[in-house]
């Protein structure tokens, strides 16, 4: 009977390891098809499959019109919706874990809301909120940023909530009874605790306000961002220098990984040390 179930144990693992190996592989392969797009001179406009290999769609980054600006407005979106949805979320997260108020379970469940909505559902309640002040006339930068930052925020409460849910409190305890005031414990104690949290929160918040389409395009006005770029361009023909921009997206996200891990490591082997 033992050696049944040991057998039935080591196929369910094996049957686990392939079906991880599987699930990566799948996962890899749009990467790679991007990267290996990203060097390719198609034989036409109208085909999209690998031709000769060329360097020109990485020199030649800006040479399709109007990329380059949605490009850099997109970066600027998500690097200031990041900024804001990251602070905000962050003391909504300290709030709602470390304090008690009235309504705390009502704010728990509206987090969730805008994360379970439909983007088209939020695009046009936003959409209808400028409409209804007054800003229907004038969507553009402002509108979009604004919007971003909203359907930004549920997630880096989530993310931050978790990250501070599995803390240990002792530590902070301990710093006080060591006659640190509140400020130095969080400085010196919580924030390095909560830092991954808040990272990972930042991280995901860019890569959701770069690649959104549906809640922009209902917000953007005139204004153009590179998901609305390649939605425009995509009616016509795809430029290689699309598969750059992703190539680019993914060595950067694939670099702070990176780096965030050998930073993990230096320092559990710091705390390892006698």
């Amino acid at each position: 009977m033992i050696g049944w179930r040991r057998l039935v144990e080591r196929i369910g693992e094996r049957i686990t390891a392939i079906v991880g190996v599987l699930v990566l592989v799948y996962m890899c392969i749009p990467v790679v098809v991007v990267v290996a797009m990203s060097f390719n001179a198609p034989p036409s406009r109208n085909v999209y499959r690998f031709g000769t290999f060329t360097w020109d769609n990485w020199t030649g980054l800006c040479a399709p019109e109007g990329l380059c600006p949605a490009l850099l407005r997109s970066v600027e979106i998500g690097l200031l919706a990041t900024l804001g949805a990251t602070v905000l979320g962050t003391l909504m997260a300290f709030a709602l874990v470390r304090h008690r108020f009235a309504g705390r379970a009502a704010l728990n469940l509206l987090v969730f809301l805008p994360m379970a909505s439909p983007e088209v559902v939020m695009g046009s309640s936003l959409l209808a909120l400028f409409v209804a002040a007054g800003l229907g006339g004038k969507l553009g930068f402002w509108t979009v940023l604004i919007a971003h930052i909203m359907f930004c925020l549920s997630f880096v409460v989530v993310t931050v909530k978790a990250r501070l849910a599995g803390m240990d409190t002792r530590l902070e305890e301990a710093a006080m009874d060591l006659y640190a005031d509140r400020w130095r414990t969080f400085w010196l104690v919580t924030f390095p605790q909560v830092f991954p949290g808040i990272l990972g929160a930042a991280l995901l918040s860019f890569s959701l306000s770069f690649d959104d389409f549906i809640i922009t395009n209902l917000n953007a006005g005139t204004t153009t961002t590179f998901p609305m770029f390649v939605w425009g361009a995509a009616k016509r023909w795809v430029p290689m220098q699309v598969n750059v921009v992703g190539t680019l997206m993914f060595l950067v996200s694939l670099l702070i990984v990176l780096g965030a891990e050998l930073d993990r490591r230096r320092s559990e082997r710091l705390r390892a040390r006698p």
